[in-house]
């Protein structure tokens, strides 16, 4: 064979000296991996595949002469490629050329790629505005994660190699949950798909759009149960409200618009499964990607007539109405202060809701239930109507069915869930708000706001107090919060763990203009780094409600466990995150209920590394805190550092909740009393004021 010809691209394999004699090895050349073997002083090149399985050949072995396949032993001629005796089977062979710096392999030019369903269902997610993808590349899903790649070097799109799928998940549940738009998650069949589980059930029910895109072993052994085989349909049951495999006969770009279209107008999980041989399949010649237009429309949705009309009977009667604000209103919340400002009403959120509106603002009352604060109970007891936009009555939230009340929501199913409501209306929050306020009559309800600074300097007062407890284990919570509320900047964006935690941070945290996230009703530890990787997606966007904010970060030890290695994630891609660490060294939460329902404390405690060292180690800024005199300090260095870092803050386990029960006070909205003649009337007083989950709560604290 003429080893010069033109049609033949030569590329250099193997330095002069690599391979000794009776070796093979495995070499890419441009995207082709071969199997580079020496023989008796020649070198040969065969294709890396082997003809029966794809074995990896160049992981094999010379025995006799022969290259034996690592997978099932069968012999090769490492010259000819072919296999010994009278089988007709072998494996390609490529040319290979001594020259004075090592040897070359003269290949054919490459094919030029051809597009793919895959392409096509990949470009119909970006033209729907998915723009962040994380997950991991693997075997089962290398078709797909081609076409992503290739929509990431057009600029179209960005990929986040994460080092577990449960963050890939979390990380697209708060980007859906922040920005209301689509990011999607990527895995392989089996294990990998059935880690995004908890993640995407943390976007369903906090009804948050998010697409996951998960391989699946090839269609021909689907229910033989081949390697890695999931029924996937079945393992992701009710956690997807839409699902649908791509198969040979799919319109693929009809698939990923419905996919994308379920997840936004539901807000909920859509998930497309990809068969392996699937994704390679070509695409139709000229085929067009799907896109939103003609496909979506407006949920402006005007509320019934009748509804709105008692809704303003009830409104316009009550002297002391009262908002209470969910998640679900998060992006209405300029026409709904509007409504509070001339309706002279408290706004109240819910734990989920927090930072809505600015505790700053004089209409402003915090959170409600047992994550809140004494002011926004005592408003809502104090209240003679609700007007509840875009709350689940959730009973962490504690909303009280005694008071009557009008629920807004989108949801109709949402409406008078978990008791009936005095008026149920269906509507689009922001629409419906618009509507009460242009036919209501003001003028005629008590101006709160006076009531509302009183009741917030007494609860200042409260949290500053407290600031001097210490037993010598560790910095309160009191001080950690009041730290934070002084110095992370007024529109970073903070996701919120679960935990004693985020208690402390529901309570003590003051909001201005910051975007809270958190694990609402999954509640699930390990919610807020990966969180903060979705955030910070968002931000590298063009939405100029979100482009460049910072990203914070807040959880305990046992939180920041569960995603640990997430850090290097967020090192390797440049994220500017800071994470505020709680470190008390066991799960302060639990071992608080164990106390409480008279349980011993058992398996609470955690073995921990100095995780400022561990950040260090990874790549990050690492900041230890041991005395609250610098904490500010501290603070100030990690928020200033360009990339990801991480305050530890060594706290202690029996300052992280309202009560100390070492200390013999109780000073709520009321004068001091010692705690041995707390009577039997100031307790029901403060059940008026805290709602009786609360009061028992921290009582049991």
């Amino acid at each position: 064979m003429d080893h010069t010809t033109p049609a033949l691209k030569w590329i250099k394999v193997l330095e002069l000296d690599e391979l000794p004699e009776g070796r093979v090895k495995t070499v890419v050349a441009g995207h082709k991996g071969l199997a580079m073997t020496n023989v008796d002083g020649i070198i040969s090149a065969l294709d890396n595949k082997c003809p029966h399985q794809g074995g990896p050949l160049g992981e094999g072995c010379i025995e006799n002469g022969l290259l034996r396949c690592p997978w099932h032993g069968w012999d090769f001629d490492p010259i000819s490629g072919k296999s010994p005796g009278s089988f007709d089977d072998g494996v390609e062979t490529f040319p290979v050329e001594l020259r004075d710096n090592g040897f070359y392999v003269g290949l054919p030019e490459e094919v030029v790629r051809i597009r793919t369903i895959s392409d096509v269902m990949v470009e119909t997610l970006v033209s729907w505005g998915v723009h962040s993808v994380f997950g991991m590349v693997g075997h089962s899903n290398l078709g797909l994660a081609d076409a992503i790649r290739i929509q990431e070097e057009k600029g179209n799109m960005t990929f986040y190699g994460i080092r577990h799928e449960g963050a890939a998940a979390f990380a697209v549940s708060a980007y859906g949950k922040l920005t209301g738009r689509l990011a999607a998650c990527l895995s392989i069949a089996g294990p990998g798909a059935t880690n995004l589980l908890t993640g995407l059930w943390d976007a369903n029910v906090d009804r948050a759009p998010a697409l996951a895109l998960t391989g699946q072993v090839d269609t021909q052994v689907l229910g033989a149960g081949a390697f890695q085989e999931v029924d996937l349909a079945a393992a992701f049951g009710k956690v997807a409200q839409w699902a649908q495999p791509v198969l040979h006969t799919s319109k693929p770009a009809e698939l990923a618009n419905l996919a994308c279209k379920s997840a936004l107008l539901n807000n909920g999980v859509s998930h497309l499964i990809f068969p392996d041989e699937v994704q390679t399949l070509p695409a139709k010649e000229n085929a067009q990607p799907g896109s939103p237009e003609g496909r979506i429309t407006a949920r402006t949705i005007t509320p019934p007539t009748d509804a709105l009309e008692k809704a303003i009977g009830l409104l316009g009667e009550s002297k002391r109405p009262v908002i209470i604000v969910g998640h679900g209103a998060r992006f209405n919340m300029d026409e709904i202060m509007h409504l509070a400002e001339r309706l002279n009403a408290p706004v109240i959120t819910t734990f989920k809701a927090k930072g809505l509106v600015s505790d700053q603002h004089p209409l402003g009352c915090g959170v409600l239930g047992r994550s809140g604060t004494p002011i926004a109970s005592w408003f809502m007891n104090e209240g003679d109507c609700l007007l509840v936009l875009g709350a689940s009555f959730s009973n962490h939230t504690g909303i009280t069915p005694k008071k009557p009340t009008i629920q807004v929501d989108y949801d109709a199913m949402t409406l008078g869930k978990f008791h009936a409501v005095d008026v149920p209306v269906w509507g689009e929050i922001g629409v419906t708000v618009g509507l009460l306020r242009e036919a209501l009559d003001f003028g005629h309800t008590i101006d709160q706001r006076p009531e509302i600074a009183e009741r917030w300097s007494i609860w200042r007062a409260e949290k500053k107090n407290r600031m001097k407890d210490d037993l010598g284990k560790g910095i309160n919570s009191s001080i950690v919060f009041e730290a934070l509320t002084r110095k992370l900047p007024e529109d970073a964006i903070i996701a919120v763990d679960v935990g004693n935690n985020t208690y402390s941070f529901g309570r003590y945290f003051e909001c201005t203009n910051q975007s809270i996230l958190m694990s609402g009703y999954l509640g699930s530890i390990g919610f807020s780094l990966p969180a903060a990787l979705g955030a910070w997606a968002a931000t590298q966007e063009d939405d100029p409600k979100f482009k460049g904010r910072p990203i914070i970060s807040i959880s305990g030890d046992g939180g920041f466990g569960q995603y640990l290695a997430e850090v290097t994630t967020a090192v390797k891609y440049g994220m500017n995150i800071t994470h505020i660490l709680l470190n008390n060294q066991e799960l302060g939460k639990i071992s608080k209920e164990q106390k409480a329902g008279e349980w011993d404390v058992w398996q609470t405690s955690l073995h921990n590394p100095d995780f400022s060292k561990y950040t260090e180690n990874c790549g990050g800024l690492g900041i230890r805190v041991t005395d609250s005199k610098n904490l500010d300090d501290a603070l100030t260095t990690a928020l200033s550092h360009k990339g990801f870092s991480l305050v530890e803050i060594m706290a202690d386990a029996e300052l992280i909740l309202i009560f100390n029960p070492d200390d013999r006070r109780c000073s709520l909205p009321y004068q001091r009393k010692n705690w041995g003649s707390f009577r039997a009337d100031a307790v029901c007083r403060l059940r008026r004021v805290l709602g009786s989950e609360q009061i028992r709560g921290w009582f049991l604290s």
